[in-house]
């Protein structure tokens, strides 16, 4: 069984934030996955941050599409 490693491309409290960032990289067919932390020191014990995971070598790929989205919706 080959275990790949995975690295967070986005991050964000806001969880349709997340949800919108996770579909466009699903329509750009790159395996994705969030994960849920507790953020500590200067936050409140229940502030969570939401990440999304993607496979190493998919990285690129979806800084590509993420920016691609940030930019269009930047204006």
């Amino acid at each position: 069984m080959e275990r790949s490693t995975r690295v967070s491309v986005f991050e964000s409290d806001k969880q349709a934030e997340i949800q919108l960032i996770k579909s466009k990289l699903d329509d750009a067919q790159i395996t994705n996955a969030i994960e849920n932390n507790y953020l500590t020191f200067t936050t409140t014990p229940t502030a969570t941050s939401l990440k999304v995971m993607v496979k190493l070598e998919d990285e690129k790929k979806a800084f590509e599409v993420i920016d691609a989205y940030l930019q269009q919706n930047e204006n």
